[in-house]
């Protein structure tokens, strides 16, 4: 038997190659990041083409580091940034376009549009999903309507769409020379053109989108053997799992009981809580989504809070203000100072999210002062990332009547101890990291160890899950309800920013 199960993690700004053990433990990853492109004001694109050069690389590097071939892997998984729509040539495998990713907002005035002939939910009880910039398939439609010659290409079946999933899969199956054009259903349920219920492509939604149902990659179960890999240093490795980053992320925290939820904080953060087989409409501003399809038992659906900037408001400080060389220190220059200095920052650079669903929002700073200084923006934009969590973490107590007692956290800015203590101040129920913090690439590796017998089933999977650290509650809940009351006066601020077509 094979000794490792890897997992290829493309993400908005990195793609990764990470090897697991059977504990869950990494043994070899190699990462690179790719271009950020912002061609307009709220428009942001990623190259397909380098995406799918580096996952070759990282996936290289990672085996190379450790000495590693393709006969020490049993099989691989994949996870991936979700929303991010591509569409290519099928007998070239050349994109029409780069990716629109998931952040880019482009689609607002077909938001618009359809918003007025039904209202935002018209195709909620459906798809679960608002009308929102967020989702693949107006991304979709937009491409095929401003693409030369793209739609003509969909119509005669020689455009294929798909989210990165589907292109990494394509490719590493062959491309042109017969990849397989597969997305799984935690995928598909992002894009507002399938049934919930059934899982499968809905004709009414096409029609409405304009969408021709031959640009389609054919919808599997999260975790089951689609094919082999052709890739040189992969060659004849089973690909046996895919799941969406965050969906991923539920399954590597092995959050498989209803109630039971996590929270990644990422690029965007997204807290996610596992409702079971049942499909749970959201009545307070989340939305409904797929959780995961384990081989051929029913699929587990879940809510989920999708907040569209956390890490990724660190790195626009760095960046485009210069606040900070590196995003790591984020958390010295915050702890210069003992608390905000009333100061508050909405990072609504791509509209609000969950639980608000505006558009028309954006990024403000509020409360500031004379007194204000580099430290107190620091930490407005840390706590920014827990006022928004808390917004959403009430949301889902509100829909799922299930109080949650703890929330299981992982992504890139767990490690910062003073967002994780604030919080659990926040919540006021205790913030755990786990053991393994990488539970999103893991989650795609359990999804393909399953498949292959690799994990004989999820107690396995349980037993690798153990505590790192857990933050406790501290905080005095005058202050704590003091400072949220001031959020939610700087959250009303960023309302209404961009005026929208009536």
């Amino acid at each position: 038997m094979s000794r490792y199960i890897g997992a290829i993690d493309q993400g908005t700004t990195s793609s990764r190659f990470i090897v697991f053990d059977k504990a869950g433990a990494i043994v070899s990853v190699a990462q690179k990041e790719h271009a950020q492109i912002y061609p307009n004001p709220g428009w942001v694109e990623h190259d397909p083409l380098e995406i799918w050069r580096n996952t070759q690389e990282v996936i290289g590097g990672a085996l190379a580091r450790e000495g590693l071939h393709a006969d020490d892997i049993a099989a691989i998984g994949i996870t991936n940034q979700r929303e991010t729509t591509v569409l290519w040539d099928r007998k070239t495998g050349q994109p029409l376009h780069n990716a629109l990713v998931w952040q880019d907002t482009r689609v607002d005035q077909l938001v618009a549009g359809y918003a007025r002939d039904g209202g935002q939910d018209r195709f909620r009880a459906k798809t679960g999903l608002p009308l929102a910039t967020y989702f693949s398939g107006l991304k979709l439609k937009w491409l095929l309507d401003n693409v030369p010659g793209a739609r003509a290409k969909a119509n005669a079946g020689d455009a294929l769409f798909g989210t990165i999933d589907s292109w990494v899969l394509w490719n590493l199956t062959g491309g042109v020379a017969g990849g397989l054009h597969l997305t799984d259903v935690t995928n598909a349920s992002r894009t507002q053109l399938i049934d919930l219920a059934t899982l499968d492509w809905d004709e009414s939604l096409l029609e409405a989108f304009t969408i021709p149902r031959r640009v389609l990659p054919r919808i599997v179960a999260s975790s089951a053997v689609y094919g082999t890999a052709k890739v040189a240093a992969l060659r004849d490795v089973k690909i046996a799992g895919i799941l969406g980053d965050q969906q991923a992320a539920l399954v590597g925290q092995t959050c498989f009981e209803p109630g039971e939820a996590k929270n990644t904080y990422g690029t965007g953060c997204f807290l996610l809580m596992n409702t079971g087989t049942h499909i749970v409409p959201s009545t307070a501003g989340l939305i409904t989504t797929v959780a995961y399809q384990l081989g051929a038992e029913p699929p587990h659906y879940a809510l989920e809070g999708s907040i569209a900037i956390a890490g990724a408001l660190v790195q626009w400080l760095r960046d485009n203000l210069g606040l900070i060389a590196k995003s790591s220190e984020i958390e010295a220059l915050a702890r210069q100072v003992q608390d905000n200095g009333d100061v508050y920052f909405v990072p609504a650079f791509s509209g609000l999210f969950a639980p608000y669903w505006k558009e028309s929002a954006r990024g403000v700073i509020v409360g500031l002062t004379r007194y204000a200084n580099r430290g107190h923006i620091a930490r407005a934009a840390l706590e920014a990332t827990a006022y928004q969590t808390r917004e959403v973490l009430e949301a889902m107590q509100t829909d799922s009547g299930i109080p949650i007692k703890e929330l299981r956290v992982d992504g890139g800015m767990i490690g910062n101890e003073l967002l994780m203590q604030f919080q659990a101040d926040m919540l006021a129920v205790p913030v755990v990291r786990p053991r393994i913090g990488e539970t999103t690439a893991l989650g795609a590796a359990y999804a393909a160890g399953l498949a292959v017998g690799y994990w004989s089933g999820r107690e396995d999977l349980k037993r690798n899950w153990g505590v790192d650290q857990r933050w406790r509650p501290s905080m005095e809940p005058a202050q704590r309800n003091r400072l949220y009351r001031s959020w939610q006066k700087a959250v009303s601020r960023s309302f209404d920013w961009v005026e929208t077509a009536r």
